[in-house]
């Protein structure tokens, strides 16, 4: 995907965030910390832009993972998770840029449950690529690229890279 493609496929998500929503006062989108954290600042854009409030906030999930080593030598490198609104009581959007094996959106929830206990919680990603190792699905999907698992996707998105772009390549 190039980066008009993926602009289409985020403005589809967000349109359909709304519409599926139309009880919400506002959204609540958190980014899974790290590209998904870039995703869900897109997002919230453009779900402004239509008119309806939207919070945001960012998860790392980094502690709730189920396969942190307990050697010295790979300690994991935390980020920052930044949520200054209440998850009790609200519709929370999970936002990443792949959804995988499901183990990254099975922390996330684990990671939000542990600041509070939203009535409702969404997946949003930008490319499911199958292959699941747990019972996950999103909510919403900007592309379903099929892959094997030798395959790879990279997703290249600022502030982390130069360029806004989809690719698989080969192991």
């Amino acid at each position: 995907m190039d980066s008009a493609a993926v602009n289409r496929a985020l403005a589809r998500i967000a349109h359909e965030i709304v519409e599926r929503n139309p009880e919400e006062g506002e959204i609540c989108l958190v980014g899974i910390v790290r590209r998904g954290a870039s995703l869900a600042d897109v997002l919230a854009a453009k779900i402004r832009s239509l008119g309806v409030e939207t919070k945001i906030g960012y998860i790392d999930i980094t502690l709730y993972r189920d396969d942190l080593t307990e050697t010295e030598s790979q300690q994991p490198h935390l980020h920052s998770t930044k949520i200054d609104f209440s998850l009790t009581g609200k519709t929370v959007i999970m936002v990443d840029d792949v959804l995988y094996t499901g183990r990254t959106a099975r922390a996330a929830m684990e990671a939000i449950i542990a600041l509070g206990r939203p009535s409702k919680i969404q997946f949003a990603v930008l490319i499911d690529r199958g292959h699941r190792e747990l019972p996950i699905i999103a909510d919403y999907v900007g592309k379903n690229v099929p892959t094997s698992k030798s395959e790879v996707i990279f997703v290249r998105f600022p502030p982390f890279d130069d360029e806004v772009s989809v690719s698989i390549w080969g192991r």
